[in-house]
């Protein structure tokens, strides 16, 4: 965590000035010291409410209740809570809040659009009297912004955005770079071994999340497969099973031996299933279920939001730009993890990439390798440009933005610009 507090302190002052926002100090994302091996979904003694759709005035849905005397916990969700993938594994944070935080009622809301019906879900919640409420898409960022100001009592946690006002609207992400730095690592090495240095990326929206990620498989790719190169569509949404299963088999079909998503579904390794190649998928354990799935790199939410619960209860929790590493327990690599077997077509790779992934896997949980060092020089971008020199570094301002956001980053340096080895051309 040395270097992710100093960071984050830099862009925490950065964003203020850019932002006009003032407030106190950010801390880091609670730490959880020993994280939980996750070999099934977790069953909540008493489950989350779950709030279904319904014609009422509230952007079409029926706003759960608070329990009064309990410190109520909401969840607005982009997709359904099983979807195999982004929405379970914030679910399942939701749970663990449920089973380990003491007089905690929990509620969610599921497939809530972006946009205006959003806004008036987080506003209705609020009116109701939750206390804190985590809303876990990139689209919810200005909404939840909105009705924060309207709720100075209330706390918004928003997931994956670049937005903060520091009192009751906090910001929250972690390194998944990390992990996919690794699962690109083994895609990498697969398809050299197999005779076809091809991987796609089924990428969602074209924000910096995404090029961030698929930058970070590209990097690790190199390592393993310098001829190796990687071919990216854009889908345009978060989850939609018909599109994904589309789109992965485009990708297959146009030449790829391995294919990544950055969408919610276990698509790409259903379809690769069929074909004969390989898919990674992305988002929860369990969605690594095919022989064809060569890893997942998932989330562990519960302790992260167990830690920042227990802190709002408390009164000491700073809202500001929480972005958390490998060390925390919170992020995964299916079949690398405790208590986990490599799958199929891992377990016949060369043992030396094996033996780098592990090793390299083993520094992150010690806090030793973080997501500044999947972003060190020398980086080269996909058309022949020093991005980094070698030894320099991306802050974390880099991370998070594109140019055109008025933060204080600049290019080649933002998250405007593609790997080395990718095929594509920028959105």
């Amino acid at each position: 965590m040395r270097k992710n507090i100093s960071r984050l302190a830099f862009i925490a002052l950065a964003l203020m000035l850019v932002l006009s926002a003032c407030g106190p100090k950010q801390t880091a994302t609670p730490v959880a010291t020993e994280a939980p091996v996750v070999t099934e979904a977790p069953v909540a003694t008493e489950a989350p409410v779950v709030a279904t759709e319904a014609p009422a005035d509230d952007g079409g849905f029926q706003i759960p209740d608070v329990v009064e005397g309990k410190f109520n916990v909401a969840m607005v969700l982009i997709g359904p809570h099983d979807d195999g993938g982004w929405s379970q594994a914030h679910y399942e944070g939701l749970v663990y809040i449920e089973q380990n935080v003491p007089n905690v009622h929990t509620a969610y809301i599921e497939n809530v659009p972006e946009g205006a019906d959003s806004e008036q879900v987080f506003r209705s919640l609020s009116r109701k009297g939750f206390n804190l409420i985590f809303g876990t898409s990139f689209g919810f960022g200005d909404p939840m912004e909105t009705v924060a100001g309207e709720f100075p009592d209330t706390m918004f946690i928003h997931l994956t955005g670049i937005k903060s006002n520091f009192t009751n609207f906090g910001n929250l992400m972690g390194a998944m770079e990390d992990m996919k730095y690794l699962a690109g690592m083994l895609a990498g090495a697969r398809a050299k071994a197999d005779g076809n240095m091809k991987l796609g990326y089924m990428a969602t929206f074209p924000i910096p999340e995404e090029i961030r990620l698929g930058n970070a498989i590209a990097l690790g790719m190199k390592k393993t497969c310098p001829e190796c190169t990687m071919d990216v569509r854009w889908i345009n949404t978060w989850h939609d099973p018909i599109i994904e299963n589309e789109d992965a088999a485009s990708l297959f079909h146009a030449g790829a031996q391995v294919v990544f998503t950055g969408a919610d579904t276990p698509a790409v390794a259903d379809v690769a299933q069929e074909k004969g190649k390989w898919g990674v998928t992305y988002d929860w354990y369990g969605s690594c279920k095919v022989d064809a799935c060569l890893t997942a790199p998932y989330w562990v939410w519960g302790p992260i939001y167990s830690g920042i619960t227990e802190k709002v209860i408390a009164g000491t929790y700073e809202p500001g730009y929480d972005y958390f590493d490998a060390d925390t327990g919170a992020l995964g690599l299916f079949g690398f993890m405790e208590g986990q077997t490599l799958q199929p077509g891992v377990a016949d790779l060369d043992p030396e990439v094996i033996a780098m992934v592990k090793d390299t896997l083993a520094k992150m949980l010690a806090g030793e390798f973080d997501r500044f060092d999947v972003f060190t020089g020398p980086i080269n971008d996909n058309k022949g440009n020093v991005v980094l020199p070698a030894g320099q570094s991306l802050q974390q301002v880099d991370l998070d933005a594109f140019p055109e956001y008025g933060l204080p980053c600049t290019i080649p340096v933002c998250m405007k610009w593609w790997a080395e080895g990718i095929t594509a051309e920028l959105p």
